[in-house]
């Protein structure tokens, strides 16, 4: 995560642009624990084997407090999956001028998928319990609806973002054909990866990889020229 504003999930969230409070900071690092304690106690024992008491024992927290942030066990892995979306969109919404709308998607996505940089090393301990989570979703129907509803949201907010990237008066159902292909291009890669053993970097079956092959299949013959 950078400290710009990020594109959000939600139509509240996408306008507030002001530097987070102390206590929303702490509120969202709180969160942050909780699904990453969450995912690794999902991808140790499987759904079933995990419950909300266990998720707030391994984070140190008390079941109330777990509660008082999430309703259910799933919902505790939410912003481990939104705070990879919201750097995606932040990376997209900035691309450099000179790259299509096609080129800023994929060097968008290289850029959220391919661990690099001071904060490689964190990126790739984020797409790795990712990963295993993603191994433990199709055993629960709770858990894929997270993931499922993660990836609605992720479409709804990428119209807007590719809206800013296109050229004024570009046809809006290419545009939300777009955000479609592209939410489902990622969301496929991650899920493909997930059942192999392939390294974060791998430069043909990491996750970047595949969902720039993704990308390029599924956004062929689409209409979205750069502003």
């Amino acid at each position: 995560m950078t400290s710009r504003p990020h594109p959000s999930l939600s139509p509240t969230e996408h306008r507030k642009t002001e530097r987070p409070s102390l206590t929303e900071r702490r509120k969202a690092e709180t969160e942050r624990e909780i699904a990453r304690h969450a995912a690794e106690l999902f991808s140790e024992h499987g759904a079933a084997g995990v419950t909300a008491e266990g998720i707030a024992r391994a984070t140190g927290v008390s079941l109330r407090t777990f509660y008082r942030y999430f309703r259910t066990k799933e919902e505790a892995v939410a912003p481990l999956l939104t705070g990879g979306v919201r750097q995606w969109l932040a990376d997209l919404a900035a691309a450099p001028a000179e790259l299509s709308v096609a080129q800023a998607l994929e060097h968008a996505v290289r850029a959220a998928l391919t661990p690099d940089g001071p904060y490689a090393d964190l990126q790739a301990e984020a797409l790795e319990s990712t990963r295993g989570l993603l191994r433990a979703v199709p055993g629960d129907p709770a858990l894929r609806s997270v993931w499922l509803r993660v990836h609605a949201e992720t479409e709804e907010a990428l119209v807007p973002v590719l809206t800013q990237l296109a050229r004024e008066g570009t046809d809006p159902l290419e545009l939300r054909l777009t955000a479609a292909a592209a939410n489902a291009a990622m969301r496929i890669a991650m899920e493909t990866w997930a059942t192999t053993e392939a390294e974060p970097d791998d430069p043909e079956q990491g996750p970047a990889a595949l969902a720039v092959r993704c990308l390029r299949g599924l956004t062929t013959g689409l209409r979205t020229p750069r502003a």
